[in-house]
């Protein structure tokens, strides 16, 4: 049974279902219950928009709140993925991925393949991404590209609550270290989550929309940006299939190719920066193996590679939006190949 729920209720379901179902799982971060257990306070916080609230009070042994130091809490997620638990450890905003950084990378990504294999690191990291809520540029950065860098690590962007509950439950489920980006201003969205626990596999795009004529990547939030642009662009008689990869690794390589060896033509939307991130990556990608079939210059949408914006004005024009993703689009169906 399906029901309408946002994408942060989606998230705590997980969570939830989760941890009723193994008691292995684990969830601590900074104020994950808010300072549950005193005399004032009960549940009083769940984390710094209320992500795991409800939770404390049903698994007090199990949601720990942790003292400031990302690089002990995240240090100590791996030590307990290695001795046997499934922890879920919130890094608040992933900006500060730079002070538990080696744990990640130099550690947890390379404990089974520094022990022959035979190493499990069952431990996933909640972190929350991207622009658009006027938080600064230390807290509304998109580093998912980093993270996909790193061998040993897979990395998720759910852009709709049903993706955000399947791949959370995949997630907790996965044998390897996930880091969970979510999309802040995805928060409040609401879409059709059922109610029971399922999981979306890594490594399957999802075909948004179907279409002929241009092919679009788009990630995270940049799907529904995508997505709008496309309703625009149908109106004028051009059709674009509307791919979300949902993981960037496992990248579903096949899904894309496939894609464009139909339509001819790319469109790579990313809120990372323009140098190395995913946009680069997936150009490169598709110009190394499937050139042949291109028909006009793949075009990326990015931000500006520049820090986000603190001033308001600025910010919008810093985020991509539909109408860059149009422009984007027209041009590649304007030119051709010769």
């Amino acid at each position: 049974m399906t029901r309408k729920i946002t994408y942060q209720q989606a998230i705590n379901e997980a969570l939830a279902q989760e941890m009723r179902r193994d008691p292995t799982v684990v969830v601590f971060g900074e104020d994950v219950a808010g300072g549950m257990g005193t005399d004032q306070e009960k549940d009083a916080w769940g984390g710094v928009l209320g992500v795991t609230k409800g939770l404390w009070p049903e698994f007090p042994d199990r949601v720990l709140d942790t003292p400031i130091s990302e690089s002990a809490y995240i240090g100590a997620a791996a030590g307990a993925a290695s001795a046997g638990l499934r922890p879920v450890a919130e890094l608040m905003f992933v900006d500060f991925m730079g002070v538990c950084f080696d744990q990640i990378f130099n550690q947890a990504a390379k404990f089974r393949y520094m022990f022959g294999g035979k190493a499990e690191t069952p431990m996933v990291i909640r972190t929350m991404y991207g622009a658009g809520i006027r938080a600064a540029s230390q807290h509304s950065q998109s580093l998912y590209p980093l993270f996909t860098h790193i061998p040993g690590l897979k990395v998720v962007l759910p852009s709709t609550p049903y993706d955000a509950k399947g791949l959370l439950i995949q997630a907790i489920r996965d044998n390897d270290p996930v880091i969970f980006f979510e999309h802040k201003v995805l928060y409040t969205m609401q879409g059709e989550v059922p109610e029971e626990a399922y999981v979306v596999p890594f490594g399957e795009a999802a075909v948004v929309r179907e279409g002929d004529d241009v092919t679009i990547v788009a990630l995270g939030r940049m799907v529904h940006m995508a997505a709008e642009a496309a309703d625009t662009l149908a109106a004028e008689g051009v059709s674009c299939e509307v791919i979300d990869p949902r993981t960037t690794s496992p990248l579903d390589e096949e899904t894309i190719l496939e894609s464009v060896e139909r339509t001819g033509r790319l469109v790579v939307v990313d809120e990372a920066g323009p140098r190395c991130g995913m946009a680069a990556d997936i150009a490169s990608l598709v110009a190394t193996r499937a050139f042949e079939f291109l028909r006009a210059p793949i075009r990326t949408v990015t931000p500006p590679h520049t820090p986000v914006p603190f001033s308001p004005v600025l910010e919008d024009v810093y985020v991509p939006d539909a109408a860059c993703v149009t422009e984007a689009v027209r041009s590649v169906t304007v030119r051709q190949f010769t």
